[in-house]
């Protein structure tokens, strides 16, 4: 079984509010996860380095099960 046959966790990121107020870094991070403004939805694989991300803007967005 080659890495074709595995199966990638994905998640489903959605922003719930709006970046103004929030650090500079902290939009550069929401610009990584192609999110933008509230409402927005973004299909992501499951990483560390997602999972990461998403806890530094963890205020902002929710995180759902695709």
């Amino acid at each position: 079984m080659g890495k074709s046959a595995k199966k990638e966790k994905k998640i489903r990121v959605r922003q719930v509010r709006s970046a103004i107020g929030c650090r500079r870094d902290q939009r550069a991070t929401l610009r990584g996860l192609r999110l933008g403004r509230p409402g927005k939805v973004a299909e992501l694989q499951d990483s560390p380095a997602v999972r990461g991300m998403i806890d530094k803007v963890a205020h902002v967005v929710i995180v759902e099960d695709a």
